[in-house]
C-alpha cells in the first residue's frame, strides 16, 4: 500500500465541510469495518514506489474507549493536515500513515481495528474515518499491548528492509497496558494461536525492532494513572501533553527530533510556528517535548563540560 501523492490543499478541502471536534456523522461506524479486522491478516504493507521512492511507516494506534475518542474526531477534522505539514516542512518526503483502534479485549466488540499504509490524503481520511468509536471504558486497562503485538509482528516496511530505518508507531492512551498479553486475546482477535502469555515487556522488545514506540498521554491531568508503567516499559517516549488537539505536532516534533531533522526545540518551535500553531500552542509542545529532546541533547541545553 501506498501510493499516490499527498496534496495538503486537498486534504483542507476534505475537511473543509467538517464540523469542530469532528462531527457524529463522520464516524458513522457502528461495529468494527470488515476491512479493518486484523483477524487472519499476514501483514500491513508499507512500500516504496515511483511516488514515493523512501517510504516511511507511522502508526497511529489510537485509544477509542471513552474521552479518548476525542482524538480521532480532533484528526479528521482539523488536525491531520498539520502533522503532513511539519513532516514535508521537516523534510520527511515520504510518509505512509495507517490508523488502528484499541479498546479492551477482555470486553470490547472491536478491541483492534487496523486500517492500512497510506500516501494520499483521500485514503488516509478513509481509514481514520472507517474506524468504529466504540466508546465504552472506565476500566483499569486498554488492550495496547495486544496492538503492539500486531504491529511488532505483522507489517512488512520497506523503510525497515531496504533502508534499516524503524518506523514510527504512536500510541495515544491514558490507561495501563496488561501486563502481559493473553494468548486468548491473540487467538480471538488476530487469529493465531500462542504457546502462552507474553509479557508485555517482550511485546515492546519485539515492536521496537521495527519501530519507535512514542505513548502520548491527553492532557496533565490523566499522567497519574498510566505514566509511571509506561515509562518502564518505554522510557523518555512517553510525552505527556497539555492538550489532546496538539497530538499531531507533538507526533510530528517527536520524528523531527528523533531524526535530527531540527537541532533543538528553538528549532522546531520556529519550525511548527512556521507551519500555522499560535504562541500558546508553539509553547505547549514544546513543553511536552522537552524531556524527550532532553533525553537525546536535543533540548538546547548546555551539555556539561563542553563549553557553548
Amino acid at each position: 500500500m501506498g501510493h499516490g501523492n499527498y496534496s495538503h490543499q486537498a486534504h483542507l478541502a476534505m475537511l473543509s465541510g467538517r464540523t469542530q471536534p469532528g462531527a457524529a456523522e463522520v464516524f458513522t461506524q457502528r461495529k468494527c469495518h470488515p476491512l479493518m479486522s486484523p483477524n487472519g491478516v499476514r501483514a500491513r504493507e508499507s512500500r516504496d514506489s515511483v511516488d514515493n521512492p523512501r517510504s516511511l511507516g507511522i502508526v497511529f494506534a489510537l485509544d477509542v474507549s471513552g474521552s479518548m475518542g476525542a482524538i480521532p474526531r480532533s484528526l479528521a477534522s482539523t488536525e491531520l493536515p498539520n502533522f503532513m505539514k511539519v513532516l514535508a516542512a521537516c523534510g520527511v518526503a515520504d510518509p505512509q500513515v495507517l490508523f488502528a483502534a484499541i479498546g479492551n479485549a477482555g470486553w470490547d466488540s472491536a478491541p483492534l481495528q487496523v486500517g492500512q499504509f497510506e500516501s494520499t490524503a483521500e485514503l488516509m481520511d478513509k481509514w481514520l474515518t472507517a474506524i468504529f468509536l466504540e466508546g465504552g471504558g472506565g476500566n483499569e486497562y486498554e488492550s495496547y499491548e495486544l496492538a503492539m503485538y500486531f504491529f511488532a509482528t505483522h507489517t512488512e516496511m520497506d523503510c525497515v528492509v531496504k533502508r534499516k530505518t524503524k518506523g514510527y508507531m504512536f500510541i495515544t492512551g491514558d490507561e495501563p497496558a496488561w501486563p502481559e498479553l493473553p494468548k486468548t486475546h491473540v487467538e480471538a482477535v488476530i487469529g493465531e494461536r500462542l504457546d502462552q502469555d507474553v509479557p508485555t515487556p517482550e511485546v515492546v522488545a519485539e515492536l521496537t525492532k521495527t519501530f519507535h514506540p512514542f505513548f502520548l498521554i491527553p492532557d496533565l491531568g490523566r499522567r497519574a494513572g498510566c505514566e509511571k508503567q509506561w515509562r518502564e516499559l518505554l522510557g523518555d517516549h512517553v510525552i505527556c501533553m497539555e492538550s489532546h488537539e496538539d497530538t499531531c505536532y507533538v507526533a510530528a516534533g517527536a520524528i523531527a527530533i528523533n531524526e535530527g531533522v531540527v537541532a533543538n526545540l528553538d528549532q522546531l518551535a520556529k519550525l511548527v510556528g512556521d507551519q500555522g500553531a499560535d504562541r500558546d500552542r508553539t509553547a505547549r509542545i514544546v513543553r511536552a517535548l522537552t524531556p524527550f529532546a532532553a533525553a537525546l541533547e536535543r533540548d538546547g541545553a548546555p551539555v556539561p563540560g563542553i563549553a557553548p
